[in-house]
């Protein structure tokens, strides 16, 4: 009778057991594959799943070579190919740094006194569609294109005497001239964003943003009617 009461117990809690080991409800039965292991070796194809990048050398030697064939195809002109101008890239984000843009507007052409036929010339970038939204960037790109009318040298287009035109290097400055190799032609200038702390002035106290902007804003809009108004009685007083 004790024999059959422990067979009997063990076979009631023979189930329970099995319930413990397995998984507790409906989930994926584990199937893990580890055969990536220690920088993905897998048997004797060692390391079957790593790049290498053997050709690093020759390939920098590839595009340094590459650089002095376009250099010497374009000489005299410059390596960088044609002066473009300084801008601030879009967005909030990126607007306080300077890149190099697409090229000059028709009004910086204009103040630098550079016609636009012949500005295509002499190596001059054109982009008709950017505006200038501000006095500063204008004279920034201004005193770029000036720098560079300054340092040009123009070769005259043929060897002979009769070739030479109104505008063009005397031949004995064309002598031994080096080749502009630089990335920008013209570096691009690094401002410092760092300013130095100092003391508020009075005149900045009294100053309000807040006050210029809304008066700005409201000469603006009244700026029609004024204008209406003064014609109607400068034509009252004729």
């Amino acid at each position: 009778l004790a024999q059959g009461l422990k067979h009997k117990f063990l076979r009631r809690s023979e189930p329970r057991v099995l319930a413990a080991m397995g998984h507790g409800g409906n989930n994926v039965i584990p199937n893990v594959h580890f055969r990536k292991v220690n920088g993905c070796q897998a048997g004797r194809k060692n390391r079957v799943f790593m790049r290498t990048w053997l050709d690093q050398a020759g390939r920098k030697k590839r595009r340094a070579n590459n650089r002095k064939a376009k250099a010497a195809k374009l000489f005299p002109r410059p390596a960088a190919g044609l002066l473009r101008p300084v801008v601030h890239p879009p967005t909030q984000r990126y607007n306080m740094k300077l890149r190099l843009g697409k090229g000059f507007t028709l009004d910086e052409l204009k103040e630098a006194k550079i016609p636009r036929k012949f500005a295509k010339t002499i190596g001059i970038s054109i982009d008709h569609r950017r505006r200038n939204r501000c006095t500063e960037s204008l004279q920034v790109n201004v005193e770029r294109l000036k720098l560079y009318m300054s340092k040009l040298l123009l070769f005259p287009k043929k060897s002979g005497t009769k070739s030479v035109k109104k505008g063009d290097t005397p031949r004995s400055e064309l002598k031994n001239v080096a080749q502009n190799t630089l990335k920008e032609i013209i570096p691009v200038p690094k401002p410092s964003l760092r300013i130095k702390s100092r003391a508020i002035t009075s005149e900045e106290k009294e100053k309000s943003a807040y006050k210029a902007l809304k008066k700005a804003r409201t000469n603006k809009h009244y700026l029609g009617a004024k204008m209406k108004k003064a014609k109607e009685a400068a034509a009252k007083e004729s």
